[in-house]
């Protein structure tokens, strides 16, 4: 699943190559219409589609930007201001072309779910394998309330506060410290690959309980942690799957995991063990981490 570094490296991208771009036509795929005439959200939520295909012409993308793991077009239409949020889910990924014969991964393009066709005849192609991701049409980010309560960036000043502040909080301070960390209202953005890298860089197993690490090494494992995802944002993210930027190129920061689906520990040369956390699989060493 794409995390806050890949989805920063699309949005560097994606918001001068269609900030000032005008939509003029909207494709949605037959695969998200039959989802939709079965009662089911697939892609396209909190919307009918019709409205969406009608709404979308004629909005100017005005700039794009990023909040967690969610991509925010800023749009504008009849001088009323628009947000098209998009979330990559586990394999969503843009893609800005002339026609959609420019995506050339297979894989990529035989998922092709929304084109947003711009006045100046170029496109804005949304792709999604597995269809977990998301484009929600809002007023304002208020419109959808799960989006208000992310954590504050974790670059920002007062993140590692607020960090402390709820992993302090009774009904997290006995979970494991890595469910807690992919939680996006305790940190926004960091999710099992990234999670997996800085425990291990801390020496702290996975399922340690946040109330048996110190203020001070709380502290330094969510500096660690912001360490890495900058380091993976110079890299271009992680293309350990399906990630691609919108010109279908693949990061390189899966060349510099040092834990993340490793069979044994770089630093011991123990063989790796996993658990399930929080629904995902957490690999760990034994020996270093404790």
């Amino acid at each position: 699943m794409p995390e806050l570094p890949e989805v920063e490296g699309v949005v560097r991208e994606l918001s001068p190559a269609s900030s000032g771009r005008t939509i003029s036509k909207v494709y949605i795929s037959d695969v998200i219409r039959k989802s939709k005439e079965l009662g089911k959200e697939a892609i396209v939520k909190g919307i009918a589609l019709e409205d969406l295909v009608n709404a979308l012409p004629g909005m100017t993308i005005n700039n794009v930007s990023r909040r967690s793991k969610y991509i925010y077009f800023h749009m504008e239409k009849f001088g009323q201001t628009y947000l098209l949020v998009s979330h990559l889910g586990m394999t969503g990924a843009w893609f800005v072309v002339n026609t959609v014969d420019e995506v050339t991964e297979k894989r990529f393009k035989d998922h092709i779910h929304v084109v947003l066709t711009m006045e100046d005849g170029g496109l804005l192609v949304y792709s999604d394998i597995r269809r977990f991701g998301e484009l929600r049409l809002l007023r304002e980010e208020g419109d959808y309330l799960p989006l208000l309560k992310m954590a504050p960036e974790p670059f920002d000043t007062l993140a590692v506060e607020h960090f402390l502040e709820m992993t302090s909080k009774t009904k997290y301070a006995r979970k494991p410290i890595k469910e807690l960390i992919m939680d996006g209202q305790i940190i926004s953005g960091c999710g099992n690959i990234y999670a997996t890298e800085a425990l291990f860089r801390m020496n702290i197993h996975p399922a340690r309980a946040a109330s048996r690490i110190s203020e001070k090494r709380l502290r330094e494992l969510f500096q660690t942690i912001v360490d890495v995802l900058l380091e993976s944002i110079e890299a271009g993210g992680s293309s350990i799957s399906d990630y691609r930027n919108i010109n279908g190129e693949a990061g390189s920061m899966q060349d510099r995991l040092k834990m993340y689906g490793k069979k044994n520990c770089p630093t011991c040369g123990y063989e790796t063990k996993t658990m399930k956390i929080a629904g995902r699989t957490s690999v760990y060493c034994t020996k270093c981490q404790k």
